[in-house]
């Protein structure tokens, strides 16, 4: 699980830069139509929440503990809970939302997987 964490986060660092992108075009777009849609703000929302649960995933890759995937879970959670409701104007939050989603599913498989160390402490180098 550790090399597709580290995988998988820098993908997701891939991606974050593109949602970003995107979602400042969006923003442009909807300041030229003079609509009141927010899907390009809520995409650059997206893609820092995105970016934030790499690093996540990164940083804690080699963690025996159950927190940091659990931290990861939440991120890209509210990442998706963000992008679905306001892809109005901006379609592709649609597809970077279920992107969290299923990051957010890996992260909880990661989660359960984890087995609490036999002493109770994860820190203590046995």
């Amino acid at each position: 699980m550790k090399v597709a964490k580290l995988v998988l986060g820098i993908l997701t660092i891939l991606f974050s830069v593109i949602v970003t992108f995107q979602s400042c075009a969006a923003g442009v777009s909807n300041a030229l139509e003079k609509n009141d849609s927010a899907s390009g703000s809520a995409g650059l929302f997206v893609s820092m929440l995105m970016l934030t649960g790499a690093i996540v995933m990164i940083a804690t890759r080699n963690s025996s503990g159950k927190g940091a995937s659990i931290a990861a879970v939440i991120i890209f959670g509210l990442a998706a809970l963000l992008a679905y409701p306001n892809s109005s104007t901006y379609g592709d939050l649609v597809v970077w939302g279920t992107l969290c989603v299923i990051l957010a599913v890996v992260n909880l498989i990661a989660a359960i997987k984890t087995k609490k160390s036999p002493s109770g402490n994860n820190n203590d180098p046995q």
